[in-house]
């Protein structure tokens, strides 16, 4: 049964919304003017973006990498569906602003350089028109730091920083975040308390001498961490 509001239940407050548009409809004057007054306040179409650093020859690049990077699948969109590229042509402005240097927009700009050079060498053409086999043969060198040969070192820090900026995009959009799935605020109709399973791994901290935030707190034993 629905609980009652104010001397109101919910099944009439739909009811009395739902009758709002037929008494418009009866007032020829009052729905023109409501037609008016939405269209006043109906939110303007965002402006096209506008790259602020990267030219056309670095989009496109930036696009194709970041689509390699979160490819489309059953589960959401690619990165460049869901707004990657703006995200660090962005970030990529702000961080020199707020920086007073341009250190992280040299270290992308200049790791997209080398992958065209590099494509140039091996295969005669840019990386974005080479084939998934040869960019793969690219980023095979340089995905891994740890496996990345003395000289490509640099360019696999590179691919690690724009890697992260890549997933920094996606998770902070629409798309990413309905992917993770992020909750955020939301009304939880009947709260069930911590999960018991959470909460025995809590306890047997504590009985470890977890003393939490500026307290001195012994190692945790093997298996609750």
């Amino acid at each position: 049964m629905a609980k009652p509001i104010d001397g109101l239940r919910r099944r009439d407050l739909i009811q009395i919304i739902g009758g709002a548009p037929m008494l418009a409809a009866a007032t020829a004057g009052m729905a023109s003017a409501q037609e008016h007054e939405h269209a006043h306040h109906a939110p303007a179409a965002p402006p096209p973006f506008v790259r602020q650093v990267f030219n056309d020859q670095q989009w496109k690049l930036v696009q194709k990498l970041s689509d390699l990077i979160i490819p489309a699948d059953q589960l959401g969109p690619s990165a460049t569906e869901a707004g990657a590229p703006e995200y660090i042509d962005d970030w990529l402005q702000f961080r020199a602003t707020e920086d007073g240097n341009e250190n992280l927009k040299a270290q992308v700009l200049g790791g997209l350089t080398w992958l065209d050079l590099e494509s140039n060498r091996l295969f005669q053409k840019t990386f974005v028109d080479a084939s998934l086999a040869q960019e793969k043969q690219i980023l095979d060198r340089i995905a891994w730091p740890s496996r990345a040969a003395k000289e490509d070192l640099r360019w696999a820090a590179f691919f690690t920083t724009f890697r992260d900026l890549v997933a920094s995009g996606y998770v902070s959009s629409k798309a990413g975040i309905k992917y993770l799935p992020y909750l955020g605020n939301t009304a939880v109709a009947h709260w069930q308390g911590t999960d018991p399973k959470v909460w025995a791994v809590i306890e047997e901290r504590m009985k470890n001498g977890y003393k939490g935030v500026g307290g001195e707190a012994k190692p945790w034993t093997a298996g609750t961490a």
